[in-house]
């Protein structure tokens, strides 16, 4: 959640994080008189349980005859604490209900504005240029005998998919060098769960506005998550952790699952929009001073292997209406598709800040002795959309794929995919 401490002493900077992000001004208001009610129900409880803790005093050194009358005083004083008790857990109860419907405080730095308003960091590297036709990846792979969408479809149902030989291999390969490189780079491998309960789902803001695009398993209470960084973010909750000297990093593989509910008749084709599929996420826990540098650090991750994989890409900043809840700034990496004539998501490499860190109860030791929440921060390194721009990019007049080079000892040291 955001910081209390925040709404309280400085609101307008909240109404303005609101404002980027086109969400509801009046929220804020509401969570400001939530803390000043939850406040004064707190004072009065308090009051209340100091007079009756003196008047016990008094009750237990009075006369016989006068404890009587006494003992109903307490009585009635008793039933006046508990119903202020009471007082005091629904106001905190309406104040958590508000303040959580509030998203993570934006950045001064990032663009105002919906899905469109993003701006361009940078662009890098050569678009690719074809003397013939160009395959769409979904033909490519049905050509090479990598993808079958068919017997996807068959087994699953729309958007699902199996990937064959060389296309699983390729998958694999993928995710083989995002780990090894996050490992040479002091991130530790997880293999995660794909189901977490409701209290980490919901600590990590997957469980607002996107809550439509989860899998719920009623008769378990269980949700299916479609990112490890739900399973890393709640690895070290209700901890005190050690992140004064240096981040704790991690690097989660899993399988996802997402249930595209608001994508009816978008990207049906292929593999870029699918309900399963799997990825290696990094993901940090560092000191909240830390944490504009690490989302640069990460970035830079991403764009490595980018580069590496002869990918034509350009990095945006997120404008605010188009952040989810718990991301402060958000970097997208875009690759080039050539048959889409357009750049399209490749990865996401989110700063919380705070936010996800106050709603799991994970901290750090200030100098002072107390805690303080952590910052986290999250960031994809490979997935299985990316075999979507490589094999667009890197297809052949003849409908086979030359592989990157840096893939190619994770494949048996195979240079060309060729048709099956």
């Amino acid at each position: 959640m955001i910081d209390p401490q925040l709404l309280r002493d400085n609101p307008d900077v909240i109404k303005a994080s609101q404002e980027a992000r086109g969400a509801s001004v009046a929220v804020v208001d509401e969570a400001v008189a939530a803390d000043a009610a939850r406040r004064s129900a707190i004072t009065s409880f308090e009051s209340l349980r100091a007079e009756q803790n003196a008047f016990g005093k008094t009750v237990a050194k009075a006369p016989k005859d006068e404890k009587a009358a006494l003992v109903q005083q307490a009585q009635a004083l008793a039933a006046k604490v508990k119903a202020a008790q009471a007082e005091v857990s629904a106001a905190e109860d309406r104040f958590d209900t508000v303040v959580r419907a509030i998203p993570n405080v934006v950045l001064p730095d990032v663009p105002k504005g919906g899905e469109d308003d993003f701006v361009t960091l940078r662009t890098v590297g050569t678009k690719p240029e074809f003397d013939f036709e160009p395959k769409d990846h979904a033909d490519l792979g049905e050509h090479l005998g990598i993808i079958d969408i068919p017997r996807g479809v068959k087994v699953s149902g729309s958007r699902f998919y199996f990937l064959r030989g060389l296309g699983a291999r390729l998958e694999i390969a993928l995710m083989s060098l995002g780990l090894d490189r996050a490992v040479a780079a002091g991130f530790e491998p997880l293999i995660t769960p794909t189901l977490v309960r409701p209290e980490t789902m919901a600590g990590t803001g997957f469980l607002g506005e996107h809550a439509a695009e989860v899998y719920r398993l009623e008769a378990d209470d269980l949700y299916l998550t479609g990112t490890s960084e739900v399973a890393l973010a709640g690895f070290h909750a209700d901890e005190i952790l050690g992140v004064e000297d240096a981040p704790l990093r991690y690097a989660g593989w899993s399988t996802c699952y997402r249930r595209e509910a608001g994508s009816a008749g978008k990207d049906n084709r292929g593999i870029l929009r699918v309900h399963q599929f799997n990825k290696l996420e990094m993901f940090a826990y560092v000191h909240p001073d830390q944490a504009e540098a690490e989302h640069e650090r990460l970035v830079g991750h991403q764009e490595q292997m980018l580069q590496d994989l002869g990918l034509h890409y350009r990095v945006i900043d997120v404008a605010g209406g188009d952040l989810g809840t718990s991301a402060a700034r958000k970097f997208d990496i875009e690759a080039w598709v050539p048959t889409q004539g357009t750049f399209r998501e490749l990865t996401s490499t989110s700063n919380c800040t705070t936010f996800q860190a106050r709603r799991l109860d994970i901290r750090y030791r200030t100098e002072s002795g107390k805690t303080a929440p952590v910052a986290t921060l999250n960031g994809t390194l490979a997935t299985t959309r990316w075999i979507v721009a490589i094999l667009e990019t890197h297809q052949q007049a003849d409908g086979s794929v030359v592989v990157p080079e840096v893939l190619r000892p994770y494949l048996g040291g195979v240079e060309v995919i060729e048709p099956r």
